[in-house]
């Protein structure tokens, strides 16, 4: 089929890579534009400056090196438009500063709802997310200089080589792959692993009986109730599926950019588009696993959406379907057909025998 449209099965790779890649961008700018009017809105939210900090750096990301990746990726990758020198430094600066950016963002992000959760009555333990945030944008501005040392672009000939893999930090590479991988990885392993342990023991712990308590009865539905389920479930399985998609979805989105960081330049510049655009699915994540998974974010979600909409969903309902109304349909007597002129004295007939039945048995 690529033969009879006239396209190579590299064109076609090609193709199929950039529709999914301009899937993951818009993703990437609704679902933080989103999240950010979202907790805006949301009172009372504990985390909500280091949710603003992720939305804001996700949507950075998205509207200046992810455009980036579609436009100007080096060959065989997505686009075929070439850097001047100028250009290519500031994509350099901008893939390198923004990642470490996320990254750390998202260990932050990670630690604070382990001290929120393991050390409630302790406000001194937590610092203030001004200064937590300003390390965030402190270290990644580092790591993101890091890029102004690297080569110079090559010249036009050749291919620019303008992103963080393909030689943009040089001898640097291996440093700021541990500082912008390693290290938020190993805080986001600790915070969660932390919370799943409280959690755990939480769950395992042995409920107190309220006081004033009666006693269980002794008939056989209250022995059928304590009696324990034939396929138990762990009491630590809702616990752990936070923690599990936190770190899973880091872990698959980010370890490979990592480990292609700590491989040579030749091997990390093959397999730049695919691990490149596969940390960039992590800025299109982010809102789904930091932002629906929490209950006050759903209420708004769903209280923002319920005025934004014309009409109400319960008024396009018929009367008839609504439960109350059906149950007042079903309890209505019976209507019987009309009745003739030659069968309506029948009818009285048989009533008057009826009633005057009914009357002599009750005396």
């Amino acid at each position: 089929m690529a033969n009879a449209t006239g396209l190579s099965a590299p064109e076609v790779a090609a193709s199929m890579g950039l529709i999914l890649a301009a899937l993951v961008e818009a993703a990437a700018l609704l679902g933080n534009g989103a999240l950010l009017v979202v907790v805006l809105r949301t009172p009372g939210l504990r985390d909500a400056l280091y949710l603003v900090h992720l939305c804001v750096v996700d949507l950075l990301a998205a509207a200046s090196i992810m455009p980036l990746g579609l436009l100007a990726a080096p060959p065989p990758g997505l686009g075929r438009v070439r850097l001047g020198p100028a250009p290519c430094r500031a994509a350099r600066f901008l893939s390198a500063a923004l990642l470490p950016a996320c990254t750390l963002g998202v260990a932050a992000l990670g630690l604070a709802r382990y001290r929120l959760i393991v050390h409630p009555l302790r406000p001194g333990a937590r610092p203030p997310p001004t200064i937590v945030l300003t390390a965030v944008w402190a270290a990644a501005g580092l790591l993101g200089a890091l890029s102004l040392l690297g080569p110079p672009p090559a010249p036009p000939p050749a291919p620019a080589r303008c992103s963080v893999l393909a030689g943009g930090l040089g001898p640097f590479r291996p440093l700021w792959a541990l500082l912008a991988f390693a290290l938020p990885a190993l805080l986001l392993l600790g915070a969660y692993g932390s919370i799943f342990l409280v959690a755990r023991r939480a769950a395992l712990r042995p409920p107190r009986p309220a006081r004033g308590s009666r006693p269980r009865s002794d008939s056989l539905d209250s022995r059928l109730s304590i009696l324990p389920p034939l396929r138990p479930r762990p009491p630590w399985g809702k616990a752990a599926l936070a923690p599990a998609l936190a770190v899973g979805q880091f872990a698959a989105c980010w370890l490979p950019y990592g480990c292609a960081c700590l491989a040579p330049a030749a091997q990390a510049a093959a397999a730049e588009a695919a691990v490149t655009w596969i940390a960039y699915s992590a800025f299109a994540a982010h809102p789904f696993l930091y932002g629906l998974l929490q209950r006050p974010v759903r209420r708004t979600l769903g209280r923002l959406a319920r005025r934004a909409l014309p009409w109400s969903p319960r008024a396009c309902t018929s009367r008839a379907w609504h439960p109350r109304a059906l149950l007042q349909h079903l309890q209505r007597p019976p209507e019987g057909p009309a009745l003739g002129p030659s069968e309506a004295p029948d009818q009285g007939r048989d009533l008057t025998e009826r009633e005057s039945l009914s009357m002599s048995e009750a005396t």
